[in-house]
C-alpha cells in the first residue's frame, strides 16, 4: 500500500465522533443536569416502593370490614403488579444512567432521548395508576353512604351520582395536570438543559 493508498483510507475513515477538546468540555457539562436526573429518580424510587407498603396497611389501620378488606386487598395485588411493571422500567433506567459517560456527541443524544423516553413513560405510570385513583374515591364514597341505617346503593340519588362523577371526572384532569407539572419539575427542566448543550454543538 503506498502513500495515496494510506491518505485515501484515512479520509474515508468515519469522523463523526471526533470530538474537539472543547466539544468535549461542553458536553461533559451536560454531567451536571444528568446526575440532577439520577439523585431525584433514585429518591422516587425510594419513596414509591415504601408508598406501596404504606397503601397495603390502610385496611388495617382504618379497620375496614372483612368484606371490604377482601375486595381492597383484591384491587391491590392488581396495582402492586401494574406498579413492579413499570418501576422496574425506571429501575433499569437508572442502572443506564449510572453507566453512561458522556464522552461523544452520539452518547449525549443517546442519553437524551433516553431520559425524554423514560419521562413519558413516568407519565404513562401515573395515568395507569389513574383508575385506581378512582376506584378508591367510589369506595370511600360508598364506605361513607353505606353508615346510614338501611342503606343500598340504589338510595342513591341523582344529584349525589352526579357529584360523585364529577369528582371522578376532576380527579382524572387533575391528575394529569399534576403529572405534567412534576415531570417537568423532577426531569424536564434538567433535560432542557440537556438540550441546550445539544443545540450548542449543532451550532459549531
Amino acid at each position: 500500500m503506498d502513500f495515496n493508498d494510506i491518505q485515501n483510507a484515512w479520509n474515508n475513515e468515519k469522523t463523526d465522533n471526533i470530538v474537539l477538546p472543547d466539544n468535549i468540555e461542553k458536553i461533559q457539562t451536560a454531567n451536571t443536569p444528568l446526575d440532577k436526573i439520577r439523585k431525584n429518580l433514585r429518591h422516587e424510587l425510594i419513596y414509591q416502593i415504601v408508598a406501596i407498603i404504606l397503601i397495603g396497611f390502610v385496611p388495617l389501620i382504618c379497620d375496614f370490614e372483612p368484606k371490604i378488606m377482601k375486595t381492597f386487598y383484591l384491587f391491590f395485588s392488581v396495582f402492586v403488579a401494574v406498579c413492579i411493571y413499570y418501576l422496574v422500567k425506571l429501575y433499569l433506567f437508572y442502572k443506564r444512567l449510572n453507566n453512561i459517560t458522556l464522552k461523544t456527541k452520539d452518547s449525549l443524544y443517546e442519553t437524551y432521548f433516553d431520559v425524554r423516553l423514560n419521562m413519558e413513560l413516568y407519565k404513562t405510570f401515573g395515568f395507569a395508576l389513574t383508575p385506581f385513583m378512582v376506584l378508591f374515591l367510589v369506595g370511600f364514597f360508598y364506605m361513607e353512604f353505606s353508615k346510614k341505617a338501611n342503606f343500598q346503593i340504589i338510595d342513591f340519588a341523582n344529584s349525589q351520582l352526579i357529584s360523585l362523577f364529577l369528582v371522578i371526572i376532576f380527579s382524572i384532569l387533575l391528575m394529569g395536570v399534576f403529572l405534567e407539572w412534576w415531570v417537568h419539575f423532577m426531569y424536564g427542566k434538567y433535560a432542557k438543559e440537556i438540550k441546550k448543550v445539544i443545540d450548542e454543538l449543532k451550532e459549531e
